[in-house]
């Protein structure tokens, strides 16, 4: 048995709930941006974030609504997408709430900031990766806009590297499930992808 959801019949907030919860884990993107004038920093989490291309690198995240961090990026051309680790969980989930417009996240939360190395907004400090974006393009869908920014600098934290390659256990990624739930790091498997010669040899046997 299934029970069946049809979203041109549902109230589209009631069907962002049920995909957030099935679409899932989802990694977050914890955005800076600056103001147009560059005097105000914004701060917050995005989990509908991925990786759209890989030469050249480049990165997106969804704004649905038009939120701070995308008329900023709109205005200044360039973000920083720092990496969401378990350890800094509450300060991210409070750069979430509603802040009025143009109000510095970073100091009403209190998180320590750093100068980014190849745009002006700057990084999160207590990050262990930092992705300096120069905005791409955008794409309009209905009631969201994707954002793709073409990743120029990448800064990583020596004590989440293993022979020069970041590693999950040290990196510690938190992700977005359904509802108010939180996804944490734990039961990870290792299972390398088997070449076609050997899967056929295997399933000859």
């Amino acid at each position: 048995m299934r029970t069946d959801f049809d979203p041109r019949g549902m109230d589209p907030h009631a069907f962002y709930k049920l995909l957030t919860a099935v679409v899932v884990p989802r990694p977050i993107a914890w955005v800076s941006t600056l103001t147009a004038d560059g005097v105000s920093a914004n701060l917050a989490p995005h989990s509908f974030f991925t990786v759209a291309c890989t030469a050249p690198p480049i990165v997106q995240f969804t704004s649905v609504g038009r939120k701070d961090t995308l008329l900023n990026v709109e205005a200044t051309g360039e973000f920083v997408a720092n990496f969401a680790p378990e350890w800094m969980f509450e300060q991210i989930n409070e750069t979430g709430t509603n802040f009025p417009h143009g109000m510095d996240e970073f100091e009403a939360v209190g998180v320590e900031r750093e100068a980014s190395l190849r745009v002006k907004p700057p990084r999160v400090a207590g990050s262990p990766v930092a992705l300096e974006c120069r905005l791409h393009s955008t794409l309009c869908l209905g009631n969201s806009t994707v954002v793709f920014g073409e990743v120029l600098h990448a800064a990583v934290s020596d004590e989440v590297l293993v022979d020069g390659h970041p590693e999950v256990t040290r990196l510690r990624p938190l992700s977005r499930l359904g509802k108010n739930e939180w996804g944490l790091t734990e039961g990870i498997r290792e299972l390398a992808r088997i070449p076609f010669g050997e899967w056929e040899k295997k399933h000859e046997q």
